[in-house]
């Protein structure tokens, strides 16, 4: 059973940075489709950034892009959010999901498409 554990949210400041990981048991990191999805309080879970089983394409939304890196690393078997230039908007409950399919490309827009997922990490960004 395929299963996932975040880790490394916290409080930051306004332009700090955190990295984000995410554990991945239970099957190897590059036979799923990896997302990472955040839910701050009132609001729906919106995806944030993915990275392919197929060809390790990444993908960022646009609120995200330019300070937000995904990557993964096959030898520990996890993904990582490294978070650049945080804002106060960034506050929410990061998700690690999985699509448990070797060969797809990741989406954003479907959470529906994520099969399993992490029990979350609260991120903080405040002054």
């Amino acid at each position: 059973q395929l299963q996932l554990v975040e880790s490394g949210g916290g409080l930051v400041q306004p332009g700090g940075s955190l990295r984000l990981s995410c554990e991945v048991s239970g099957s190897l990191v590059e036979h799923s489709s990896i997302a990472w999805y955040r839910q701050a309080p009132g609001k729906e879970r919106q995806g944030v950034s993915c990275i392919s089983s197929s060809d390790g394409d990444t993908y960022y939304a646009e609120s995200v892009e330019g300070r937000f890196t995904i990557s993964r690393d096959v030898a520990k078997n996890t993904v990582y959010l490294q978070m650049n230039s945080l804002k106060p908007e960034d506050t929410a409950v990061y998700y690690c999901s999985a699509d448990g399919q070797r060969i797809s490309l990741c989406v954003l827009w479907n959470p529906y498409e994520y099969h399993y997922w992490g029990q979350g990490t609260q991120v903080t960004v405040s002054s």
